[in-house]
Formats: structure tokens, sequence, C-alpha cells
């Protein structure tokens, strides 16, 4: 029988919306660092004046809105989990902490969410900001070399810091027991991964 408490079905909502947010926001930022790169490199001035308007404009847009609405999610999912309980009202639950203080769990969560509440500012204070000087052709010469720089160079970090991310999301729930040496080395591995595929998509062949 379907479950008809309140708390489950929103509970269930949320999760929903950062789930498919997340998946427009970090599939988009991998499509910007390992597809739209290379391409930009390939392309002349005439092509970039063909493609970038139509292309750049509606990407950034679903970018930096999955951006958003995964952020938001994101906060909500971690108030009813962590800090409601059902019919005792708000506050640290026994997910979060325990008689020996912050639990595995909540550490996995909360590195999880330092380094996805850094990449959604850099998202809407850095790159959009950027983008839009780009796409209203606001700035020229040396400033729009800077500004292209300060985008490229926050879109990278968002790139080497998703992977990390990504561990701590799944590591709450799945695994659950943690300690520095195991956030180290999955902060390592998330960021080495992201290293590897930067160095994939220069030899990727335009070839089928």
């Amino acid at each position: 029988m379907a479950l008809e408490d309140f708390y489950s079905n929103f509970h269930l909502l949320f999760r929903w919306l950062h789930i498919i947010s997340g998946i427009t926001w970090v599939g988009l930022l991998y499509f910007f660092n390992f597809v739209n790169i290379p391409l930009q490199g390939a392309l002349d001035d005439n092509g970039k004046k063909i493609v970038n308007p139509q292309l750049m404009p509606r990407a950034l847009f679903w970018f930096r809105w999955g951006a958003m609405f995964t952020f938001l999610a994101g906060w909500v999912l971690f108030t009813i989990k962590y800090m409601y309980t059902p019919g005792a009202g708000f506050g640290p639950t026994s997910l979060f902490s325990d008689e020996n203080g912050i639990t595995g769990r909540a550490a996995w969560i909360l590195m999880g969410m330092a380094f996805g509440t850094m990449m959604w500012f850099n998202v809407w204070f850095v790159i959009w900001p950027a983008q839009k000087k780009i796409l209203r052709k606001t700035v020229a010469g040396d400033e729009l070399t800077r500004v292209r720089t300060l985008a490229a160079k926050a879109s990278r970090a968002n790139t080497f810091m998703s992977g990390p991310m990504l561990f701590g999301m799944i590591g709450a729930p799945n695994y659950g027991a943690a300690n520095w040496v195991t956030l180290l080395v999955a902060i390592s591995i998330g960021m080495l991964a992201a290293k590897g595929a930067y160095m994939l998509s220069t030899k990727v062949s335009t070839n089928v």
C-alpha cells in the first residue's frame, strides 16, 4: 500500500527534484568541459558567430537553473532528513549525531554539501555573470580575455569538485562510515577522475 503520510510523499517529491535537477546541472557541466571546450577550439571566428548565439544561451539557462534547483532541493532534503523528526519537530536527528558526535553518514553528506555549495556559488556568482558579459558583448579586448579566463577557471574548478561532491551524496546513505582518511581518499579519487576525463576529452576522435 502506498504511503499516505505527508512527510514521506514530500520527501519523495524533493528527492526526485534534487536528482533530476542534479542530472541537468552536472550533465551540462560535463558537456561544457569535455565537449564544448574542444569544439570551441576547432571553430573559427565565423563558426563561433553561428554556433554560440544558438547554443550558449539555451545551455546556460538549463545549467544555471539546474544548479539552483539542485541547491535548494538539497537543503530541503538535508533539513527533513537530518534536522527534523516527524512528530517531534526540528532539531538534529539520530542520522546527524549520536552519543559519539556527528555520525559517519552526516560527515559524508556535509562533505558533499560543502562541495555542492561552492559549485553553486561559482555558477551564479562567477560563471553566469561572466557569460552574460560575453553574450551581451559588453566587454572586449583584454577585458574579454580576462572574463573568459575567469569563467573557464570556475567551470574547471566545478568539474573537479563534482567528483568529491557525488561521493558525499552517495556515501551518506550507502556507505555510512567515515573518517578523515576515507573522505580524503574519496576527494582524491573524484578529482583524479575529472583529470582523467579532461585528458581523454582532448583525444576523443570526431570520426564515427
